[in-house]
């Protein structure tokens, strides 16, 4: 009996489809800091070489909220972001014009394709982007960031009076974001709310905070 029930409800687990695992950010990134936004692709994605749909197809992709194809390519690969309950997939963009972005398929390899925009206002800048998203899930800290990160500024200048030092922060509110400089507000390990300015990217482009979108 032990054994029949063992089966049934591997069967049944087996034949429950599993969603995709999420994808976010987990550290800095120091390879694709040249981007300028990010683009909301569908679930069918072609990518060309120019931006003419007569012009070479580099690849197509497709995807659902338990697979990608082609199966070479995983869901980190293509996608900075990836949030299988709400079918949200977020790709970076290096490039843009009036109806095309250039996106990055391939994080590992950096590879890019020219894909024509099936909506305008799917594709955000990084500041409309960490305004949307920031001031509604908040923002974490990357892995890899530099210590000055967590020092608030008075103002928008790294030269400027230091107010607070996150610590041990649980949660980090966005206020607004003014070029590198983000305005946040904290709750920190000693229960003390701080407010101050702190540096979300490195002049380089690298990012050092990222929306905590859930």
């Amino acid at each position: 009996m032990k054994k029949i029930f063992i089966t049934l409800l591997l069967f049944i687990l087996t034949a429950i489809p599993t969603l995709a695992e999420k994808v976010m950010p987990e550290k800095t990134n120091i390879k694709n800091t040249r981007t300028i936004g990010v683009y909301q692709v569908s679930n069918d994605i072609v990518l060309y070489k120019d931006t003419d749909e007569k012009s070479e197809i580099i690849t197509t992709i497709k995807w659902n909220k338990n697979e990608i194809l082609p199966e070479t390519l995983t869901f980190r690969d293509a996608f900075i972001v990836f949030i299988p309950n709400k079918s949200l997939a977020l790709m970076e963009v290096s490039d843009e014009t009036e109806e095309w972005v250039e996106v990055i398929y391939n994080n590992t390899t950096g590879q890019k394709g020219w894909l024509k925009k099936d909506d305008p206002y799917k594709f955000s800048t990084w500041t409309t982007f960490y305004n949307m998203y920031g001031k509604k899930y908040g923002l974490y800290i990357l892995k890899g960031a530099p210590d000055c990160v967590k020092t608030m500024k008075s103002a928008t200048d790294k030269q400027s009076q230091t107010v607070a030092t996150m610590n041990l922060p649980t949660k980090i509110n966005l206020n607004i974001i003014r070029g590198n400089w983000a305005l946040v507000s904290v709750m920190d390990m000693d229960k003390a709310p701080k407010t101050g300015y702190i540096r979300w990217r490195g002049d380089d482009g690298v990012k050092y905070l990222f929306p905590d979108i859930k």
